[in-house]
């Protein structure tokens, strides 16, 4: 995990878990505890100057409530914690605020037993408020933590009325664990698509052989489990994740499991991609690849044949592979381990959430290119819409396209939420943010520009980032953003700009994009780089087939 400056700050003693939390990365080490508020707060305090990219806030609801029970008050004193953490928050620093786990042995009193879970949903509800209106608060999955362990393991009374150390030695780890886990997912690219075989993997049985042997699919014993890993897997799906199937079989006979099954929950339209035949795998995967204009580091292949993922791993080294399984029951639980080890995200966006449908009209778009006379015909027909949107109300999604693009990358920096948010803020830079639609649907925000302009009145403002997503490559798409900023940058009182290219292994499809837009070069890097200048007065006109709005105000 690279190097993260971060905070831990609770109102119950945590020091334990931020000594654990000290072999791993540059953590804030608070006074005592119970004063999170007021160094928020305070602009002097120790934390702002220690100033974290990350904080975590695990509260301890009972401590907050001062074990009021009563559902007035309750709201009251929740709903005045969230009133100073809000009016507290930095743009620049990345929050996670723990859920509700309210826990104390006045609630085995309580007649009513319903108002513990009444009180924990006052705390949710302004948490999920808050995490809606601002982008950089996340939710810190405490709850989970507790009823994986049980309370009986997690709470100690005998460490709180020692120290006002709530969790014992094992939840503490278990807590430092989870933490590191958010922080992970934060810095890294997530994988984007599930590879999945048939036979004995969505299903138990064969396809073809229906008859002789039923399909084991069902509500019950060990066809629930398949069932119910087909449940994970689809949530996975409604979550971002693209799946795709590369199975050994006869199509037809596959496709009318897939179809008709009354217990299949994965039908057709569920799938991105499909390569149903006898195939060699790894071969059918590269397809796959090339259908989806991916690369095959995104993968992930599951598969129950271990001669089969021997192969993978063998011919694809890139393609991640996990172990499958002995038994059916712990099907479902290894997928959700898979999840969350290759493609769960800090934050899920829209776009994320309609990933199957964008690859879906891509597939449309690929027959009417087929069908078209001319590829100018066929940018014709598409009817390209591009429209510039506002960036600051989209810096997951800025974030997440300059760190998993990688093809159209010109330089292919890396950034944290932080440093995103921190671009945005600067008046020295200029974001370009592009959304792309045509007639099959919407490709979503696809394209970034970042303009950095020198401090000094003769310097050259440069094109620092200019990134754009490899499903609308090849569409001329590149001509119309960068004449939109040349010409926003003209009317700005601009006379130049100059691009930069920095090549790495899978940038080279953009290595000569400056030159052949009428950029000229100007300097050399090393190991291939280089600069490129444009009189803006001077450069060529170029060939695209778009609609162009230049609206930046508008919200998509």
């Amino acid at each position: 995990m690279k190097t993260a400056r971060m905070a831990l700050l609770s109102n119950v003693n945590m020091n334990f878990v931020i000594r654990l939390l000290k072999r791993q990365m540059e953590i804030y080490e608070a006074e005592g505890y119970g004063n999170e508020l007021g160094l928020l707060m305070n602009p002097a305090s120790s934390y702002h100057t220690f100033a974290p990219a990350y904080t975590f806030l695990v509260m301890d609801l009972m401590e907050l409530l001062e074990h009021e029970l009563e559902e007035q008050t309750a709201l009251e004193r929740v709903n005045n914690w969230f009133d100073m953490l809000e009016s507290s928050l930095a743009d620049t620093t990345t929050y996670y605020v723990s859920d509700a786990y309210l826990w104390g042995v006045e609630l085995d009193v309580l007649v009513d037993k319903s108002r513990k879970q009444t009180l924990e949903q006052l705390w949710m509800q302004r948490l999920q408020r808050l995490c809606a209106e601002h982008t950089n608060v996340r939710i810190f999955p405490y709850r989970h933590l507790v009823e994986q362990m049980g309370e009986g393991n997690v709470f100690s009374p005998k460490m709180w009325y020692m120290g006002r150390i709530l969790l014992s030695n094992d939840a503490q780890k278990r807590l430092c664990e989870a933490i590191l886990a958010c922080l992970e997912r934060e810095q890294r690219v997530a994988k984007k698509v599930l590879l999945l075989d048939l036979d004995n993997t969505l299903w138990g049985g064969l396809a073809g052989e229906a008859e002789q042997s039923p399909i084991v699919l069902s509500e019950e014993h060990e066809g629930l489990a398949y069932k119910n890993l087909q449940r994970v897997i689809l949530h996975m799906q409604r979550q971002g994740v693209l799946l795709a199937i590369v199975s050994k079989n006869n199509e037809e006979d596959a496709l009318e499991i897939i179809r008709s099954h009354p217990h299949m929950l994965l039908r057709e339209e569920c799938f991105a991609a499909k390569r149903i035949n006898w195939q060699g795998k790894h071969e059918n995967i590269l397809e796959i690849a090339k259908e989806l204009n991916l690369g095959t580091d995104s993968f992930v292949f599951w598969d129950d044949n271990p001669s089969e993922r021997e192969l993978v791993r063998k011919m694809l080294p890139e393609v991640i592979v996990p172990d499958f399984p002995q038994s059916a029951e712990e099907l479902a639980p290894c997928m959700a381990e898979i999840y969350e080890q290759y493609f769960a995200k800090p934050v899920l966006t829209q776009e994320d959430r309609d990933k199957t449908e964008q690859y879906a009209a891509n597939a449309k778009r690929g027959a009417l290119q087929k069908a078209a006379h001319s590829f100018e015909e066929y940018l014709k027909q598409l009817e390209l819409v591009i429209t510039r949107v506002n960036p600051a109300a989209h810096v997951e999604r800025l974030t997440q396209m300059a760190n998993k693009t990688n093809q159209f990358n010109l330089t292919t920096r890396r950034y944290t939420l932080q440093e995103m948010q921190e671009i945005l803020q600067d008046e020295n830079r200029e974001v370009y943010l592009y959304n792309v639609a045509d007639r099959f649907g919407d490709n979503g925000l696809v394209a970034m520009v970042i303009v950095h302009f020198p401090e000094g009145s003769e310097d050259v403002p440069v094109v620092e980032e200019f990134v754009m997503s490899c499903r609308v490559m090849g569409k001329q798409i590149e001509n119309a953003v960068l004449q939109d900023v040349e010409q926003s940058l003209r009317e700005a009182g601009c006379t130049k700009l100059k691009g930069i290219y920095l090549p790495t292994a899978k940038n080279k499809p953009v290595e000569m994009l400056y030159p052949e837009l009428g950029y000229t070069q100007c300097e050399r890097y090393p190991k291939g780089g280089a600069a490129y200048l444009a009189e803006l007065n001077q450069v060529p006109a170029r060939p695209y087939q778009a609609k162009v709005l230049k609206d930046a105000t508008l919200e998509v």
